[in-house]
């Protein structure tokens, strides 16, 4: 239980002010390196995983990912249990001020029974991995009718130490103005919570909507390897 008490210890009201001003926030150190070189030591290991992605087969940009299967591993299915309770109350939260009727269960296994009722049956959690040269463009992780509008990824390699490059880029669209890139370095074991889709913002006339997109940049040099936790499920 280790990893649910330190999730819970985080400044959860400094993350929330984050999310909401930002639609993004970076918290340090959530993970050891142990934990980290746990998860990458078990890239290899085909039978932890669903579905491997080439990225240049369908134009995503250039490396890999592999999508986890149930059961999870430990760390992970923890760190996606004690995380989601604590973003229910924001992703809620956004859903009103955008008079939005959606609302989000407390528990993830509330979750994720709603998204099995809409056939999204795969779990989301996933390894990416990209070497000199690779890149993912931007996109939204939207797998099906049911999504949560917050996700998260944690960063398993040291940035200047085992490669360089890759940043984690957001894009910030608001209506009627011009795209505002966000570029961040979380370093070893840093968690980036962001939005899935897209985040209210207060204008003149109450809260609109503003779309966010997430990407990593080129890597220059060696190896980065990182992991997603995406709550909803996927068909």
């Amino acid at each position: 239980m280790e990893i649910t008490a330190r999730i819970n210890g985080l400044d959860w009201d400094t993350i929330k002010t984050d999310m909401d001003s930002k639609g993004y926030a970076l918290v340090k150190n959530v993970l050891t390196a142990g934990e980290c070189d746990q998860l990458t030591a078990q890239y290899d290991n085909d039978d932890l995983y669903r579905k491997t992605v080439v990225m240049e087969r369908h134009n995503y940009g250039r490396g890999e990912y592999k999508y986890l299967k149930y059961p999870l591993p430990l760390l992970v299915q923890q760190l996606r249990e004690s995380v989601y309770p604590q973003l229910a109350p924001i992703a809620n939260n956004w859903m009103e001020l955008l008079n939005k009727e959606t609302r989000f269960a407390a528990t993830l296994t509330e979750l994720l029974q709603h998204c099995h009722e809409h056939e999204q049956l795969k779990p989301t959690p996933l390894i990416l991995q990209y070497a000199k040269g690779g890149y993912n463009s931007m996109h939204q992780d939207l797998y099906g009718e049911v999504f949560f509008p917050i996700q998260l990824v944690f960063i398993l390699d040291e940035p200047g130490t085992d490669y360089e490059g890759g940043e984690f880029i957001l894009m910030e669209q608001k209506p009627r103005e011009q795209s505002r890139a966000i570029v961040l370095k979380p370093g070893k074991g840093d968690m980036v919570l962001f939005t899935t889709s897209f985040r209210p913002a207060k204008g003149r006339k109450g809260h609109h909507r503003v779309n966010m997109k997430h990407g990593i940049s080129e890597i220059t040099e060696g190896r980065r390897r990182s992991m997603g936790i995406i709550f909803h499920d996927a068909k």
